[in-house]
């Protein structure tokens, strides 16, 4: 069998693949992992804009907060035996409203759990895929990078690709996941719902004088929210959501000064800061597809929906985006060859209504959730401070209460949802 290379450049050829994604970051290479591993048959392209990259963990590397259920959706697609090593549990979860009586304390135990989630750090997870990635065969995957699509023709049964580089791609399905600014998505001309915060997000990593103990925490300030999410040794993570002219100001302090700063916004409930490492800074933006699909053409990740931090759900949603498009394709591929005419059925109509009606629920419930918890906790108002804080009370003095949330923290109840669903399309297509 010819490579996807050696095809390529034969005279007038244009590569066939069954899937080209958009995007080689975090969600990109998982759907390609995920979908190799799902279906080793599959032909897939994976473009990216950027040029490879020798990814290193440092003390400022960034970070990311696994609920328990993405948690076992790595373990599922084997690739969390290799990572579990590197991540640091959440055990407990404290979340308070500084300045007011309000606190709730959630600790894994209660719920018959070891730990609610984990935090990692995201070059981890991409060194692992790099990796992992590098030993697929060309007849397999072929990694396009840098390059970037520049212009796209969707026809019946297929998507043409025009590339920046010249090369040519045709693929039964094209999936974005560039990020919430993602260039093809405007290309393809999805409508795009874009909604500002007045808010900016500065994020740094914290070292501690003593262990942290994997407990994670969420303070809700007038400003915004701050969160520390517990890494492997004495670290946090710091997500310092402010105004833009506060934020404007954190970052032209100096490494002590800014540590200091964030001691007096956060207290010392978590511990005393010694040490923080290089800052970032990125405005808020809740940022929404009107449809996850058009014609041959899926969004996922960032692509489809940007959130606000508030709840750590970013990378969560985008792994059941990634989830449900790999059962999708195992669905509408499953005891078929994976020839031309099979692999017309990825991206078709059929597959693309199910991903549509399995994924908008979902984003609706999380969007609504974050959007609601921004506005609450920004708010100024004596009467609504009054009342979210009768609520924290309330949880902390019922354990019924703590529920809903907890249930949130580990994102069962949506990963459930979601596979009842897929495995219902399942049902109907075998019928």
């Amino acid at each position: 069998m010819a490579s996807l290379t050696e095809i390529a450049v034969s005279e007038g050829a244009v590569p066939e693949v069954d899937i080209a994604i958009a995007g080689g970051g975090m969600a990109g290479l998982t759907l390609a992992w995920a979908l190799l591993r799902a279906r080793p048959t599959l032909r897939l392209a994976v473009i990216e804009q950027q040029g490879a990259v020798e990814r290193s963990v440092s003390f400022d590397s960034r970070s990311i907060a696994l609920a328990a259920a993405s948690v076992q959706q790595l373990q599922a697609w084997q690739l969390w035996p290799e990572l579990a090593a590197k991540a640091c549990p959440i055990r407990h979860i404290h979340v308070s409203d500084r300045g007011h009586f309000g606190k709730c304390y959630l600790t894994a135990e209660q719920f018959g759990l070891t730990e609610f989630g984990a935090v990692l750090e995201v070059e981890h997870l991409g060194q692992l895929l790099q990796q992992r990635l590098q030993n697929v065969p060309q007849e397999q995957l072929l990694m396009l990078q840098p390059d970037h699509i520049v212009a796209l023709q969707q026809q019946q049964d297929q998507v043409q690709l025009q590339l920046a580089s010249g090369k040519q791609l045709s693929a039964s399905l094209l999936v974005v996941c560039e990020g919430g600014l993602s260039p093809t998505r405007q290309l393809a001309g999805f409508a795009l719902s874009t909604e500002h915060y007045q808010q900016t997000a500065v994020i740094a990593n914290l070292a501690l004088a003593e262990p942290h103990q994997e407990r994670a925490y969420e303070r809700f300030t007038a400003d915004g929210p701050i969160a520390l999410l517990p890494l492997p040794g004495k670290r946090y993570s710091l997500v310092w959501t402010t105004s833009p002219e506060q934020a404007a100001r954190l970052m032209q302090l100096g490494d002590s000064e800014f540590t200091a700063a964030a001691q007096q916004a956060f207290g010392y409930r978590a511990g005393v800061f010694v040490k923080s490492g290089a800052r970032a800074s990125y405005p808020l933006t809740l940022r929404r597809s009107a449809s996850p699909v058009l014609h041959r053409i899926a969004l996922a990740g960032n692509s489809l929906h940007s959130l606000h931090p508030i709840a750590g759900q970013g990378f969560n949603l985008a792994l059941r985006d990634i989830a449900a498009l790999v059962q999708l394709v195992e669905n509408h591929t499953q005891n078929q060859p994976t020839d031309k005419n099979s692999a017309a059925e990825i991206g078709g109509y059929a597959m693309l209504r199910q991903y549509q009606l399995a994924r908008e629920a979902d984003m609706q419930q999380v969007m609504t959730l974050t959007d609601g918890l921004v506005r609450l906790f920004s708010n100024r108002s004596r009467l609504v401070a009054l009342g979210r804080n009768l609520g924290l009370l309330g949880m902390l003095l019922c354990d019924d209460l703590k529920q809903p949330l907890a249930h949130q923290a580990m994102g069962y109840n949506a990963m459930q949802r979601l596979q009842a669903q897929l495995k219902e399309f399942s049902n109907h297509a075998a019928l």
